[in-house]
């Protein structure tokens, strides 16, 4: 007796999974049972359409729907037009003279971005042809309005221009202190004269490099994003679509197109550059009036250094800074692999209290002052430490007289 309720459930839920398994899908009024127990099925993703002409019938299968976007593509979307509106194609255009002194027109491309609704753009100054006579600026919207050079810096590689034009759309200026390999960068510009073009890639690193017309560019942003004539001066961009560089030049080994390799100026420096624009109508640059050489542990142990780190001075600009304060350059030639050297300089370890381990230590402590500051150097003369107070100078009143300055 006490097993007839087990049995009981036993025959029901056989008779459930029969009724389930087998009469849903096999009598006409099981179809109707089973979608209502069944599970969701998946829609059709595609449908097969057939197109008839003269060579015959072709069967096609298409999309039933448009897919939805995933989350990278949202991204790139939501990048490309938050940015795209503050993007601008320039043209220069120069008068040159052939061999039999006739007027040759020529042309240069780049691109740029609106600062602020006033019509300030910022470009790279490599965009503009030497005595350019006309600068024009196309918008996203394709209207084309004369530009104005307002200042040139060519040690940093950047220009200055102004249009007149309604309802400009400024770009999101972000910071390019504490910038990381591996984030994701985006760029758009005119490359090749194609307009709005965005591409995409990664930090690759951040290393100090020389720009085109040979200045030094410290903190430059390396990126594999792909980069080719006509970018320069574009933005590169972030992940929420702020301005972290001024795409600058690619290392091409003599060919002019994309290799992976490009470079940007850190937004950080030309917020300084606009600084100075703003205040002085030209760049004043600390500047220490030295070349130096960055030591290693390597180069420290070969040549009996105190500390394994810092920047040895190679050489100080006559009438410069460095010499004002009483520093010392090198008197001894040697040669790092090919490169001629000056060693026996000053070494420099700190700048006010801040350990000095590269060049682009020096960079940052000099971006964070101004011409006639008075700074204090942590320096090694021989095996002796010492600290030398240093009135910086202004590297505009030295521009060509060293070949790397900082």
């Amino acid at each position: 007796m006490k097993l007839r309720p087990v049995l009981l459930v036993l025959v029901i839920l056989c008779g459930f999974y029969y009724v389930t398994t087998h009469v849903g899908r096999t009598s006409p009024g099981g179809s109707w049972l089973h979608r209502v127990i069944a599970p969701d099925s998946p829609q059709p993703t595609a449908v097969n359409t057939a197109v008839t002409g003269p060579l015959h019938s072709f069967e096609l299968t298409e999309a039933s729907a448009a897919p939805a976007y995933d989350v990278e593509e949202q991204q790139n979307i939501a990048v490309y037009k938050k940015a795209l509106p503050s993007v601008v194609n320039i043209t220069s255009t120069a008068v040159a003279f052939d061999f039999f002194y006739g007027p040759v027109p020529q042309q240069g491309q780049g691109s740029g971005f609106i600062l602020n609704k006033d019509g300030l753009i910022l470009t790279n100054a490599h965009v503009l042809l030497n005595n350019s006579q006309r600068v024009e600026v196309k918008l996203s919207n394709k209207n084309t309005y004369k530009a104005q050079v307002m200042a040139v810096d060519k040690n940093h590689d950047l220009a200055l221009l102004k249009i007149t034009a309604p309802n400009l759309v400024p770009a999101t200026l972000s910071n390019s202190q504490g910038l990381i390999v591996g984030q994701r960068v985006y760029a758009i510009g005119n490359p090749f004269g194609l307009s709005g073009t965005m591409t995409r890639g990664i930090i690759s690193a951040i290393r100090s490099i020389r720009g085109p017309q040979g200045n030094p560019i410290e903190d430059a942003i390396q990126t594999d994003a792909a980069i080719n004539p006509g970018n320069s001066g574009g933005p590169l961009l972030n992940s929420r679509g702020e301005v972290i560089g001024i795409t600058t030049l690619i290392a091409n080994n003599g060919a002019d197109q994309s290799s992976g390799i490009g470079f940007a100026i850190p937004i950080n420096t030309a917020k300084a550059v606009l600084d100075d624009f703003a205040k002085y109508g030209y760049v004043r640059r600390p500047s220490l009036d030295i070349q130096t050489l960055a030591i290693g542990p390597d180069i420290a142990e070969q040549i009996g250094l105190p500390a394994d780190y810092g920047l040895l001075i190679e050489r100080v600009l006559p009438g410069g800074a460095a010499e004002k304060a009483g520093l010392h350059g090198g008197t001894q030639r040697a040669y790092q692999g090919n490169i001629p050297v000056m060693l026996g300089g000053d070494l420099i370890v700190g700048f006010d209290g801040q350990d000095i381990t590269n060049p682009q230590d020096l960079s940052a402590a000099l971006n964070a002052h101004r011409a006639g500051d008075v700074v204090t150097l942590t320096i090694f003369r021989g095996q002796r430490r010492m600290q030398v107070k240093v009135t910086l100078g202004d590297a505009k009143d030295q521009q060509g007289q060293l070949g790397q300055q900082t």
